[in-house]
């Protein structure tokens, strides 16, 4: 009598494989469910999307920002996990593009599916597509234009690059307004990227339209009791101390006392100490003292008499920011006033924003800081404004640096497709198949920009494949008026780096997917059973 062959475990009870092409199958149903998440926010005429916390309903994000929506989703298949690490990645590289990476990816993948079903082994696809890469790079760095040595050429591109990355955005209703915002605050940093001396303050109330650029820095704090309300030339003295030693704070410290004087005489020694600590910090020959920590009664009182202006509780990021822009140090101990670095700026006032004070520090040392004031009428446009101006400002410090330009509106991914089509028309073999796929991957982004118009974007992609391949290499869509015209004229220019970055991350995130045969889950663990 035969036994019966047991197959034999190799991985955990409760671990699972997926192979081959279920594997495959599972990677790009999940790259592609996520591009066609975020596909409906691409271009001008996006839509935007609800987020809903799940632990408080309360909590609601609203944003067509390709980044925020990727990275607050719950995401369970590896895949998608790729495409929002590129997303990612694309937002602090060069913080726009990030739907169009991910958009890009997935439409390849798409493509990459259909040639698998046609028994396209997938090295011959990758193989393709990185030919096809190649070729639209080189087709993009030809295509790309440099007016850095024209200041008003260049001045601009620069708004023109700011009104395309707002267009899509919600305040593409004002874009000319914010525009110049921005373009001011980035060209204030002198070829420098530290966004850093670009502070954006939010205040509820007015609407967006009176938003505004302001020059030096504002901090969202009220002056001390007491304390000079407007000081010039201040010297400013920044420190992250504890300023609470007047109050008994002896954890688990019991004090016994048999008469009240003995009490008062504690208490007493307390203030002193204090109060030699508020006279080092006066001894250092300021009249403004800014603290992280609150600063209690006592020393504000000591401040408020010795002419020291006092500011507490300043937020982490907006003393950091101070001490940048003042040319401070932060301190926390005064023993060696020598060895410390003042801050100064030319005035310090409190003034109305809506209906809330504020302080401004006007004419400080670093010239490149300004702070950004939105206004709005909901806390939810204010977050939104404030993600969509962050991306301008990046997308514009990059410009500053690698000053190339190219052209939007479907234009450089059309001017790209057809050079990959005409490397499709010389490459003999399966690759060919690869590199048309690639091109049509390309022309898959205009497409979603005319349909998310509600446009017919089967006609206007055709009609541009046609003027490109008659060589009207300018030619692109007109979102406003639904026909395809001259992008140079209508004035959507996008930077070089963040188109190259978007083609080159796609490219290297949709061929990891497409290597992928073999799919390993972990069990999981289990649960310890109480022992009573």
């Amino acid at each position: 009598m035969t036994s019966q062959l047991q197959p034999i475990q190799i991985l955990h009870h409760n671990a699972s494989e997926e192979r081959g092409e279920i594997a495959r199958l599972s990677s790009f149903v999940g790259a592609i469910a996520i591009t066609d998440l975020v596909k409906t926010t691409l271009g001008p005429k996006g839509m935007d999307k609800i987020l809903i916390s799940a632990s408080n309903p309360n909590d609601i994000i609203i944003t067509n920002d390709g980044a925020t929506i990727l990275t607050k989703i719950y995401i369970d298949n590896p895949a998608a996990k790729i495409l929002v690490d590129i997303s990612r990645t694309q937002d602090d590289e060069v913080g726009d593009g990030t739907t169009s990476v991910c958009v890009l990816a997935g439409e390849l993948l798409r493509e990459g599916e259909k040639l698998i079903a046609q028994k396209v082994h997938p090295q011959t696809i990758i193989s393709g597509w990185r030919l096809a890469v190649e070729t639209a790079r080189n087709a993009l760095t030809k295509s790309a234009v440099d007016h850095s040595s024209d200041k008003d050429k260049f001045r601009q591109d620069l708004l023109n690059i700011a009104k395309t990355t707002l267009s899509s955005k919600i305040l593409h209703t004002e874009k000319e307004h914010f525009a110049n915002i921005v373009v001011d605050a980035v060209l204030r940093l002198r070829g420098g990227s530290n966004l850093d001396n670009i502070h954006i303050i939010k205040k509820s109330g007015g609407s967006l339209r009176e938003s505004y650029l302001d020059e030096g820095f504002i901090l969202e704090k009220k002056i001390g009791v007491g304390c000079p309300k407007r000081l010039e030339n201040p010297k400013i003295l920044i420190a992250n101390t504890a300023m609470d030693t007047d109050k008994i704070k002896i954890f688990g410290g019991k004090v016994v006392v048999d008469s009240m004087t003995e009490l008062s005489k504690l208490e007493d020694a307390e203030k002193e100490k204090m109060l030699s600590k508020c006279k080092k910090i006066v001894d250092h020959g300021i009249n403004c003292f800014i603290n992280r920590q609150l600063i209690y009664n006592l020393p504000e009182q000591y401040f408020a008499d010795h002419g020291v202006m006092s500011i507490e509780h300043a937020d982490f990021d907006g003393i950091e920011r101070l001490a940048l822009v003042t040319n401070a140090e932060i301190v926390s101990t005064f023993d060696h006033p020598e060895l410390v670095k003042i801050g100064t700026c030319k005035l310090i006032e409190e003034v109305m924003i809506g209906e809330d004070k504020v302080i401004k520090f006007s004419g400080v040392p670093e010239a490149a800081a300004c702070t950004i004031v939105l206004r709005g009428a909901t806390s939810h446009i204010l977050e939104e404004a404030e993600r969509s101006i962050h991306d301008a400002l990046c997308v514009l410090s990059v410009t500053v640096n690698e000053t190339r330009t190219v052209l939007g509106a479907g234009c450089s991914e059309m001017l790209m497709a057809k050079a990959v089509d005409e490397l499709a028309a010389q490459t003999p073999g399966k690759k060919a198949m690869a590199i048309e796929a690639f091109a049509r991957a390309l022309r898959q982004i205009p497409t979603i920009i005319a349909n998310n118009a509600g446009y017919d974007s089967s006609e206007l992609v055709s009609q541009l494949k046609a003027a490109h391949n008659q060589g009207n290499t300018k030619a692109g869509l007109n979102m406003r008026d639904g026909c395809i015209g001259n992008i140079d004229e209508i004035g959507v220019i996008e930077s070089f780096k963040v188109k190259q970055q978007v083609l080159v991350s796609a490219h290297e995130a949709a061929e990891m997917i497409m290597r992928v045969d073999d799919l390993l889950r972990a069990a999981p663990r289990p649960r310890q059973q109480m022992r009573h």
